[in-house]
């Protein structure tokens, strides 16, 4: 359950909500890249962490792609990190908002809070909180689930064609299923922070037989609660014969462009009644809670083993989580302060997330093709999410911002020489392989 709280961030809720307006082929995408890229990504990444003694992501990478890819990936991995924290305090204090205080009381309230929980060993506070946020946070997923079974809505299916729908009614819609798609809903299907946590979790297993269990099993839970999401976003922006938010009066119902955070409250609000809202609510708010907390901490644990910093005193975690701390902060009041921060942060967050994951697949290829094993479990996702990155930072308003067109063909180029680069090299290694070995027996 801890490993579970540790990954489901917003993504498998905001997230879901936003790709759901790309229509049914979001469920594709939840359903499939769950089982067969998300679920093996963190459940090879924590095994193995766990085979080099809970080594950090960093330093896994470094030892499978290089030194030069290792110094990359630090800096890459704490930067997001820290904007895991960053997003992760400003979207649960909008949502708390509602129950009182100003946004800024909350903002304090949940920084302080990833202090204590950045600062502190994991059984002293995470440990004993984490079980009140997981109650909110099945109970969220599971009434949601009940209601849409009781109501059993009318929404768009596969059947109905897998075509960006969100065309439909913004006829000038600027994102393109691919590679929008597979960026926007990210925690529910494939997460590159996810292997970020591993460690965490890898370094408190007594023994590999839970593994499967914890890190497949918490991601395709996370999966599920995506599924609900989306599904409920699905009728709420295209209910037939009428688009659910009809039904949803409310202060922020804006429609098809209504935000995600409003989505939830008031789906929960109405369906669920003022407790059951309240309930559902705190669970959504105990997702980010639970991420941003020890993606803190991750940072921290990260840097002191790259720098060889021991982590047994106080003072030497508060050397380390001091620019830390600094740097989230910073962010947090730039969000605040730019109305359009929170997107912006989301957009760089959702690639950079993505990117990791690329990073994090090719090295577990490695892993498996020297160890002889069936390598072709990461191989696949790894060349599909290495397209779907370039074509983004090709094609996205953030970066570059160029034709689709060029886009599409820059993921396949990107897809077939990352392929033949790999072959190339495992064929290297096969030959060094074989000349070792008539070395032995000569």
């Amino acid at each position: 359950m801890i490993q579970f709280l540790n990954i489901a961030g917003t993504g498998p809720i905001f997230g879901a909500i936003m790709g759901a307006k790309f229509g049914a082929a979001a469920y594709l995408w939840i359903v499939l890249g769950c089982i067969f890229a998300g679920a093996v990504h963190d459940f090879l990444s924590a095994m193995l962490s766990l085979r080099n003694g809970g080594m950090g992501l960093p330093e896994l990478i470094g030892k499978y792609l290089g030194g030069k890819t290792r110094s990359l990936m630090l800096v890459f991995t704490v930067l997001l990190l820290i904007m895991v924290g960053a997003v992760f305090v400003y979207s649960p204090a909008l949502l708390l908002e509602k129950f009182g205080g100003d946004v800024t009381m909350w903002f304090a309230i949940i920084f302080a809070y990833y202090i204590l929980a950045t600062m502190l060993p994991i059984d002293k506070i995470i440990g004993k909180i984490y079980p009140v946020f997981a109650f909110s946070l099945l109970f969220m997923a599971v009434a949601l689930m009940v209601c849409l079974f009781v109501k059993m809505p009318a929404i768009p299916e596969i059947w109905d064609g897998l075509s960006n729908r969100a065309l439909t009614v913004v006829p000038d819609w600027k994102q393109d299923l691919f590679p929008c798609l597979f960026i926007t809903i990210a925690c529910g299907a494939i997460s590159g922070f996810h292997a970020t946590q591993s460690p965490l979790m890898a370094r408190c297993l007594k023994s590999e037989g839970n593994a499967r269990r914890i890190f497949y099993g918490a991601m395709i839970t996370e999966g599920m609660v995506a599924l609900v999401w989306a599904t409920i976003a699905m009728y709420f922006f295209y209910g037939e014969p009428t688009p659910g938010h009809e039904s949803f009066p409310g202060f922020g119902n804006k429609g098809f462009s209504t935000a995600a955070p409003t989505v939830v409250s008031l789906v929960c609000n109405h369906w669920l009644g003022w407790f059951g809202g309240l309930l559902a609510i705190l669970g959504v708010v105990a997702a980010p809670i639970t991420s941003g907390d020890t993606a803190l901490r991750s940072a921290r644990l990260i840097i002191a083993e790259a720098f060889r910093v021991p982590q047994q005193k106080i003072r030497h975690r508060f050397l380390i989580s001091i620019p830390i701390f600094a740097a989230t902060l910073g962010l947090l009041l730039w969000q605040v302060g730019n109305p359009e921060g929170f997107n912006v942060i989301w957009q760089y967050f959702g690639w950079s997330n993505q990117t990791l994951s690329v990073f994090t697949l090719w090295m577990l290829t490695v892993y498996l093709t020297l160890k002889h094993k069936p390598y072709v479990i990461t191989l696949v996702p790894a060349v599909f999410m290495t397209s779907v990155c370039a074509t983004y930072l090709i094609v996205s308003p953030e970066a570059l911002n160029l034709p689709a067109g060029f886009g599409y063909a820059t993921a396949a180029c990107a897809g077939a020489v990352s392929v033949v680069f790999f072959f190339i090299w495992k064929k290297d290694v096969r030959e060094r392989e074989a000349k070792q070995n008539a070395e032995k027996t000569a």
